[in-house]
């Protein structure tokens, strides 16, 4: 069965500490957790899109430890395609140290690894795989390069190009607008990318209206538990959150991510597959750690759909 989406993008092994609160600068807290779990962005989102009813595949590299064998045998066990999974000889592969706090805020720092090896000549191998696609999903968390070669491959083959832009700290170059159909920053990074704040509804709608104007075709900016705004050219509408009471907000921006576009792939509509990623991450965040809080299509599939 060829994927109808593909992932393009970051694969980590997450090492997580749980404490009562983060640290201050130079402070030395005594946690109470620690466990090691899948993660990554790219990997997350491919996650969530198999276990919501896409058929995926995943585009990435891991080094040659243990860490990288543990990441790839957790995507071949949700069924993704992994022929595009490379090893890196030599090198770690990515990390991430995430510090979660008692009221289910995070800290993260980000190790590359592999992941700083995938070059636009590693993707343009497994064109064939972005050929098939329906939906093509980068992120930041590999070289700036090899997203942009993606972007423009993708308006290229005329697929639903998203890019998620996590972790962004500044404005995206001018011209990789024209080739992305969704953007989905959260609030922090439409900030950076627009800027302009996005603190709240009102204000994640100005920020995204200012991404239009930089040429961005569709924007979603997720805004955690006041939901989701999405602004295209013809106006914007906002979709409130579930309330749940979160454990652990990890992943749950690529829960959203990746059930949005299983929802586009499945058939559903613009705004049903947004109202889809958002009740997906609203159970994500009662759980805890990256790809072991994602949930299954039975646990959130509206009624009649599966």
């Amino acid at each position: 069965m060829h994927a109808k989406v593909v992932v393009v993008g970051s694969l980590n092994m997450d090492l997580v500490a749980r404490t009562q609160r983060l640290p201050r600068a130079g402070e030395t807290l005594a946690g109470d957790s620690f466990f090691t779990v899948p993660g990554g962005k790219g990997a997350n989102q491919a996650v969530a899109a198999a276990r919501l009813g896409a058929s995926v595949a995943m585009v990435g590299n891991v080094g040659d430890d243990a860490y990288g064998q543990q990441l790839r045998q957790a995507l071949e066990r949700e069924g993704i395609d992994c022929q595009a999974v490379g090893v890196c000889a030599g090198v770690s592969s990515g990390v991430a140290l995430i510090m979660v706090d008692a009221a289910s805020q995070n800290s993260i720092v980000i190790i590359p690894g592999g992941n700083g090896l995938l070059t636009p000549a590693t993707v343009q191998r497994f064109d064939r795989l972005l050929q098939q696609a329906e939906v093509i999903i980068c992120q930041l968390e590999v070289p700036a390069a090899t997203v942009a070669w993606t972007l423009a491959r993708g308006r290229e083959l005329g697929k639903t190009v998203i890019l998620n832009p996590a972790p962004a700290s500044g404005p995206l170059p001018a011209d990789w607008f024209a080739h992305i159909d969704y953007l989905t920053p959260n609030e922090s990074e439409a900030e950076a990318l627009a800027g302009v704040p996005a603190t709240d509804i009102d204000s994640a709608r100005r920020a995204g209206e200012r991404l239009l104007q930089l040429g961005a075709r569709k924007v979603i900016v997720t805004l955690g538990p006041l939901g989701a705004m999405f602004v295209d050219g013809a106006g914007s509408r906002h979709y409130p959150a579930t309330v749940v009471k979160a454990l652990d907000t990890t992943a749950a921006g690529d829960t959203f991510i990746g059930g949005f576009a299983a929802g586009l792939v499945r058939g559903m509509e613009e705004g049903e597959a947004i109202a889809f990623g958002q009740r997906a991450a609203a159970l994500s965040v009662t759980r805890a750690g990256a790809q072991p809080s994602i949930p299954y299509l039975a646990e959130v599939a509206p009624c009649g759909r599966q």
